[in-house]
């Protein structure tokens, strides 16, 4: 998603004048135009960003996530202080009067999902990730055993390819320091636990691992970040904390699939 914007301004002063807002409306209006504004800002560091290429080099290993959070932590500590000015005209706009202080330093929320979007695993608390041009072409040769799999276990075919981006970034001859081999990363027990015969071949590596993903997903009611975790640190792990494991790299891994995932949705949203 691009920006395209040239005059900002001009969209808040097509805003409609507004009926007089109770307290507890102008927090949430508060919120909205603090959220607007942190959108903004990270699309504008974004567009930026793409006019000198990526900072850390596009196909360099993780590059594109460490792009991704760096443009995402800066819009919002941006949009926590004093930010851009443009909540502040949003919010005069809309409700006549000024963002105060304590309106301002409200913590920004997640804003609820349209359901008629069928996003509702989308999480806008993490940044999207664009995949690396490099990435996005090896993972497109892979579409028709994606789809398949998606087919045969019931999972979003954009929740696969975004494990397998960050996996491996599509390199189906990718292999680990801890003997995790292919485009989903399948250990060898795993690998036998699953039927998978040759672990190398990307057809059964993505079938083995969208499977192991799909009862993952089962296990945890559907909990995209537990599947996750379980992938990441093993289900024993997941259950030992009752929850996401405290490790910096799981935590890390859930925040890069599902920065794919939301990059994924947000080309579909784009689309209708």
């Amino acid at each position: 998603m691009e920006l395209k914007v040239t005059n900002e301004i001009k969209h808040i002063s097509a805003v409609s004048e507004n009926k007089k807002y109770s307290d507890a409306e102008k927090q949430k209006l508060a919120q909205v135009s603090r959220q607007f504004e942190s959108l903004l800002t990270s699309m504008m560091i974004k567009s930026m960003n793409q006019t000198t290429g990526s900072m850390f080099g596009e196909e360099s290993l993780g590059g594109d996530f460490f792009d991704s959070i760096f443009q995402f932590e800066i819009a919002s500590k941006m949009s926590e202080g004093q930010g851009i000015g443009i909540a502040n005209q949003l919010f005069e706009k809309l409700t006549g009067d000024k963002l105060n202080s304590e309106l301002q330093n409200l913590k920004i929320k997640t804003p609820p999902l349209r359901e008629s979007l069928k996003l509702e695993n989308l999480d806008l608390d993490m940044p999207s990730i664009k995949p690396s041009q490099g990435a996005h072409i090896r993972l497109s040769k892979f579409e028709n055993f994606i789809d398949e799999a998606s087919k045969t276990f019931g999972v979003d075919k954009d929740l696969i390819k975004s494990v397998i981006l960050a996996e491996s970034s599509a390199n189906p001859n990718a292999i680990s320091s801890a003997n995790a081999k292919g485009l989903m990363q399948i250990i060898d027990p795993t690998a036998e636990d699953l039927g998978i015969n040759n672990v190398w071949n990307p057809k059964e590596n993505i079938m083995g691992g969208t499977k192991y993903l799909s009862q993952l997903l089962r296990q945890y009611d559907g909990d995209i970040k537990l599947a996750l975790a379980g992938y990441n640190a093993g289900p024993g792990k997941v259950e030992k904390f009752k929850g996401i494991p405290p490790y910096k790299e799981t935590q890390n891994y859930i925040t890069r699939v599902m920065g794919y995932f939301n990059n994924f949705k947000e080309k579909l949203y784009a689309s209708k």
